[in-house]
């Protein structure tokens, strides 16, 4: 079972649920360390002054916001823990919205709450009275040093609470070139096959079809290289460019489409997302 990053309560009216929050994701990501290329050593990294090339000690370090090119503000430690919020350790709902009201622009990053010791009843009414009433809450909550806004959404026996971007944090569209306007002539028959194009490759969103294949051709490699196998690399051909003829690109996308078997009832099989296994050496 996963072990708990943070308890606390959901404040909703008068009432205070007892909960403990989890990472509801665990990113795959294949990470990489620095090495010596000579003796595979390694390498670590040092805070080094440009001025004198010395080393600098961690006691030495202060953070420095910079106001224009090379002039910056030195803040202490102790002037950011005076601005720190107060830990107040509650969830406090400020309002519920429809959900289809929030872009998914402004979703961040994503946790489970689970009812702590003796709130699954408390916890359980919030949900259902959720489910029922298709609303989401916004809520106010303060994680480490840093104050959020967050949605607290039920997804299917649990509550979720994701933190939000704020509203100058998203970038807005007007800050974007070509983007097409109202006055952008758009032929009837190329949005009759655009729709048509997308009508052949609907269908429910099945999340164990999608993996990451880079991913896995990396761990696929790393493990022949840990067997002693010798990696030839394949010459990358460098693509010309292409004048799209926008029919028949659509056309041809329609044909290819219509060829595609049909998707089968039961979900696909789900791929492993541990290291690959040793293969045995002939």
């Amino acid at each position: 079972m996963p072990r708990s990053m943070w308890t606390g309560s959901v404040s909703f009216g008068l009432v205070n649920i007892p909960v403990r929050l989890f990472n509801a994701v665990s990113p795959k990501d294949v990470h990489f360390h620095l090495l010596h290329d000579q003796d595979g050593v390694r390498i670590r990294q040092k805070r080094v002054c440009p001025a004198d090339g010395e080393e600098v000690s961690s006691e030495h370090l202060v953070k420095g916001y910079e106001i224009r090119k090379n002039t910056y503000v030195m803040v202490k430690p102790e002037e950011l823990q005076a601005l720190n919020p107060k830990a107040t350790h509650t969830i406090d709902i400020l309002d519920f919205v429809p959900l289809a009201e929030i872009d998914p622009l402004y979703f961040e990053h994503p946790y489970y709450l689970a009812p702590d010791r003796g709130a699954t009843k408390a916890y359980a009414l919030l949900l259902r009275a959720m489910q029922e009433s298709e609303r989401v809450a916004i809520a106010r909550v303060v994680l480490r040093t840093k104050q959020y806004t967050v949605a607290l959404r039920p997804v299917g026996r649990a509550l979720t609470m994701s933190t939000l971007f704020y509203q100058d944090e998203i970038v807005q569209q007007e800050s974007l070139d070509n983007l097409p306007g109202e006055e952008m002539d758009l032929q009837e028959r190329e949005l009759a096959m655009a729709r048509q194009l997308i009508d052949t490759l609907s269908t429910g969103f099945v999340p164990e079809k999608y993996h990451d294949e880079y991913r896995e051709q990396v761990l696929a490699l790393i493990e022949q290289k840990a067997e002693g196998q010798e990696i030839v690399a394949q010459p990358v051909q460098p693509e010309q460019p292409k004048v799209i003829d926008l029919m028949a690109a659509l056309e041809a996308s329609l044909a290819a489409a219509k060829k595609k078997p049909l998707p089968r009832e039961e979900a696909p099989e789900t791929h492993e997302e541990e290291r690959p296994k040793r293969r045995k050496r002939a």
